[in-house]
C-alpha cells in the first residue's frame, strides 16, 4: 500500500484543444473586420507622433516622410493648449453641456419610451415612435437653416411672434444668454428619438407575466413602471451611461458650430467646445501638431472617463459593467 502511487494527486495535463473547421469558419467570417479596424482605426494610430512634432511639410516630399523627419518638440505642443487662455472656458462648456445631455438623454428617453409603451393602440405607438426617431436621420446642416429661419433678427418666426404679443425683436445671433437652452433643446431634439427606441426595445422584452402577476397583486401603472419596468432596463441605462460618459470630452461639433452659424464673436463664452476649437484653429496659422495635440488630449481624457466609470458601476453593481 505504501508503493501505490497516489495518481489522484498526479496533475494531469490537459490536451490542447485541436483546431477545427468551426474555427477556420469563424475565423474567416471575423477577418473582413479585422482588416477593416486594423486599416481604419489601428494603422492610422501611428499618426499620432504629429502631436509631438513640429510637423512641417518638406517641399516635394511626401507626408510620411514629412512627418518623419520633423523635429521632436516633446510636450510643448500640449502646453500651448492646456495653457491657453482659452482652455478653462472650452472644458467648462464642454463638460457642463455634456452632463445636462447625459442625463437629459437617459431621463427624458426613458419617459417616452415607458409612455410609449402603455399606448395599446400600435397604429399610434408606431406613428409616435416614427416622428421622434426621424429627427436622428437629419443633418445638422439642414436643422441649421430650420433654426435660422426661426431665429432670424428680421424675418425670423420666433421675433414675428414676439412681436405680436406686443414685444420687441431680438438679435439672437448676439444674445448669449438665450443659447445654453436652444443648444440643450436641439440636443434633446434630435437625439431623444433613438434613445428612446433603444430603451423601448428593452421594455418590449420583458416578460409580460411580470406584470400580469403584479396585476393580480393590486399594482398599478406606476408601481409596475417603477418595481417591474425600471429595475429590468436597469442594465441598458447603466450601458448607455457609460457609453456616453466615454465622449463627454467631445461634443457635437454639427450642434455648436452649424447651429450658431459658425460661433460668432458674441456667442464665443458660451458656444465654443473642444472641437470648436480645433476646427477654427486649423482654420488659422496653428500649426498642425498643436491641434493634433488638443485631440490627443480630448482621447485620453475620454478613455479615462469611461474607464472610471465603468469602475465605479462594477464597485456598486458589477453584473451592470461593460469591461
Amino acid at each position: 500500500m505504501k508503493n501505490r502511487k497516489n495518481f489522484s494527486a498526479v496533475a494531469v495535463p490537459k490536451k490542447h484543444r485541436k483546431w477545427s473547421r468551426d474555427d477556420t469558419e469563424l475565423s474567416l467570417l471575423g477577418l473582413p473586420t479585422f482588416i477593416w479596424f486594423a486599416i481604419f482605426s489601428f494603422l492610422p494610430m501611428f499618426g499620432l507622433i504629429i502631436a509631438f512634432k513640429d510637423y512641417k511639410l518638406t517641399p516635394g516630399r511626401g507626408f510620411l516622410y514629412s512627418l518623419i523627419n520633423s523635429d521632436w518638440v516633446g510636450f510643448s505642443n500640449f502646453n500651448f493648449f492646456l495653457k491657453s487662455n482659452t482652455f478653462g472656458m472650452l472644458l467648462r462648456n464642454t463638460l457642463l453641456y455634456n452632463i445636462v445631455f447625459i442625463l437629459l438623454g437617459i431621463i427624458i428617453p426613458v419617459t417616452f419610451a415607458v409612455m410609449i409603451n402603455q399606448l395599446h393602440n400600435k397604429f399610434i405607438s408606431k406613428a409616435y415612435q416614427t416622428m421622434m426617431f426621424f429627427p436622428h436621420f437629419m443633418s445638422w446642416v439642414v436643422v441649421s437653416y430650420f433654426v435660422f429661419a426661426f431665429l432670424n433678427p428680421d424675418k425670423g418666426l420666433a421675433n414675428a411672434i414676439i412681436k405680436a404679443f406686443g414685444g420687441e425683436r431680438i438679435l439672437w445671433y448676439s444674445q448669449p444668454q438665450y443659447w445654453p437652452f436652444i443648444l440643450i433643446i436641439m440636443q434633446v431634439w434630435k437625439t431623444m428619438g433613438y434613445s428612446m427606441v433603444v430603451y423601448l426595445a428593452s421594455i418590449t422584452g420583458i416578460d409580460g407575466s411580470l406584470y400580469e402577476a403584479a396585476m393580480l397583486d393590486g399594482a398599478n401603472k406606476w408601481q409596475q413602471v417603477k418595481y417591474i419596468t425600471l429595475p429590468s432596463i436597469k442594465s441598458v441605462v447603466i450601458m448607455m451611461f457609460i457609453l456616453n460618459v466615454g465622449r463627454i470630452f467631445y461634443s457635437d461639433f454639427g450642434l455648436f458650430y452649424q447651429v450658431t452659424q459658425g460661433v460668432p464673436n458674441s456667442l464665443t463664452n458660451v458656444a465654443s467646445t473642444f472641437d470648436t476649437y480645433i476646427y477654427m484653429a486649423l482654420q488659422s496659422n496653428v500649426s498642425i501638431g498643436k491641434t493634433a495635440a488638443a485631440s490627443l488630449f480630448q482621447s485620453i481624457a475620454c478613455c479615462v472617463t469611461v474607464l472610471a466609470a465603468n469602475f465605479i458601476v462594477s464597485k456598486i453593481d458589477e453584473e451592470s459593467a461593460i469591461i
